[in-house]
């Protein structure tokens, strides 16, 4: 293993059975001490990446500085000695989760990454996925580049150092004309703070105000959490160039119908953050109200799996008239790095992280409520766990549509061979999961939970929702060129 890689220690069998989003990005511009700001905001942001963070920052007397690192932001960026390398007024950062547990991650590969050019340095850091990330790299590299990283996100900065354009933000629309897929691009130069959303606008990114400085993020939480004020979104295909002037908008792509991800109404954003200006929390809360409609059971409890299948269960059970109860808890201080040091304590498995309330369940029929099933296999785990505390019977609901493809614009997905809804249907999935019985929410039940009224439009959908559907709205061209099968025609 070269120097700056590690092996990650295995996910937690809990964690390993979820979609993951692979990022979260935070820029801070017009306030002293910027990156103790950008800290703050990725402490916010953790749930979006685990693995590691970094922050780039600019003072006129010091220049750029940088500083990555693998492990949580709280056991690095809080750090004074650290934080005072850091100095300046203009600073982004980024966190970063991994998409194979068991794999050597590189130091090289945890942005922002930075490069110089003519006219200044520059840093970026990219939530999202380049769908022709590999396309443009052998290009790139037959033409001379030298790739310091495997992140897509690099080819961003060679190709905005090959373009001809007079400034950087000018030669970061020239690079991201030639991308596909989805970003959220938050990047600094010497004087100005810059963010992109894709012309779609797959990922989020939104504009707060703080005194007399701007800030960039992922989500409305981490905003609130240095107290700056939610001034809008970006939109899709927006550029924002700000500095002391203030926030110049501009529209450097062809425009297009949005399609924001529907799965960070579901599960990827925290519940206290808005997206289009509505509540997440509450999103989560009527989706169980519209799967309560379209899946009812007779049962005496519901159960969230903790903790994204709370907000749904509390819906649920509104809707329903069945009492909620936490008939699950869990371990808060059992993360992915935990140590399993023997074969006994590794089969325990998900008991290391939920515990089931024995008198809540014992004698109850339970319906559990989750946000989703990947693999299937800790949802069989927590039905053991269920039925070991003597349950009567064991009903699943899931608050999103079976997960049948694999998501290729910034969310680790498994294989589709490894989707359980890919290769059953779902009676042959409850029948895996030994449950008495196992419904899903309907595609449109989630749209109209999500405030579309009417439901999904069938010809124009207004999310993208690949990962339920198969309908990409960007084709994965690299993921093509690899032999994935997309949806045949119907």
């Amino acid at each position: 293993m070269s120097h700056g890689e590690k092996t990650l220690p295995p996910a937690h069998p809990f964690d390993d059975d979820k979609l993951k989003e692979e990022c979260g990005v935070y820029g801070v511009v017009g306030l002293t001490d910027a990156a103790n700001f950008v800290a703050l905001g990725l402490h916010a942001l953790q749930h979006r990446g685990q693995e590691a963070g970094g922050i780039v920052s600019y003072h006129p007397d010091h220049g750029f500085n940088s500083a990555r690192r693998f492990g949580y932001v709280r056991d690095n960026f809080t750090k004074a000695s650290l934080m005072e390398t850091l100095p300046g007024p203009l600073s982004i950062g980024h966190v970063r989760y991994s998409t194979a547990g068991s794999k050597a991650a590189a130091i090289r590969d945890v942005q922002p990454f930075f490069g110089e050019f003519s006219m200044g340095g520059a840093a970026i850091a990219h939530n999202g996925n380049i769908t022709n990330a590999d396309e443009l790299r052998k290009d790139l590299i037959s033409r001379g580049s030298i790739f310091q990283s495997s992140s897509d996100s690099e080819c961003i900065i060679h190709l905005m150092a090959r373009s001809m354009s007079r400034t950087i933000a000018e030669r970061l629309e020239d690079a991201l004309r030639q991308v596909e897929g989805a970003f959220s691009v938050v990047a600094m130069t010497r004087t100005k703070l810059i963010g992109v959303r894709d012309p779609l606008g797959v990922r989020p990114l939104v504009l707060g105000q703080l005194g007399d400085g701007w800030v960039l993020s992922s989500e409305t939480c981490a905003l609130d959490i240095i107290g700056a004020k939610f001034v809008r979104e970006i939109e899709p295909g927006e550029m924002v160039v700000i500095d002391h002037n203030g926030v110049d908008s501009r529209r450097p792509f062809r425009p297009q119908k949005s399609r924001f991800c529907i799965f960070e109404h579901v599960y990827f954003s925290r519940p206290d953050s808005i997206i289009g200006g509505r509540s997440v929390y509450e999103t989560r809360r009527q989706i169980g109200v519209e799967l309560a409609r379209e899946t009812p059971v007779d049962a005496d409890l519901v159960c969230p799996v903790p903790d994204s299948g709370t907000p749904a269960a509390i819906g649920f059970s509104q809707e329903s008239g069945i009492p909620f109860a936490l008939g699950i808890t869990r371990n808060q201080y059992m993360g992915r790095t935990f140590i399993e040091p023997t074969e006994q304590i590794r089969n325990m498995g998900v008991r290391l992280k939920l515990n089931v309330n024995r008198s809540l369940i014992q004698g109850k029929r339970v319906i559990l409520v989750d946000d989703s099933v990947v693999r299937g296999t800790t949802s069989r785990k927590i039905k053991d766990m269920i039925l070991d505390a003597g349950a009567a019977e064991v009903h699943f609901r899931i608050a999103s549509p079976p997960t049948a493809w694999p998501c290729f614009y910034g969310v680790d997905t498994p294989e589709r061979d490894k989707l359980l809804a890919a290769n059953m249907s779902e009676d042959e999935m409850r029948d895996y999961l030994e449950v008495d019985s196992l419904k899903f929410i309907s595609l449109d039940g989630l749209y109209r939970a999500a405030g579309e009224a009417n439901g999904r439009n069938a010809r124009h959908p207004q999310y993208c929702d690949a990962c339920f559907s198969g309908e990409y709205p960007v084709a994965p061209r690299d993921m093509i060129a690899k032999g994935f099968a997309l949806k045949a025609a119907e």
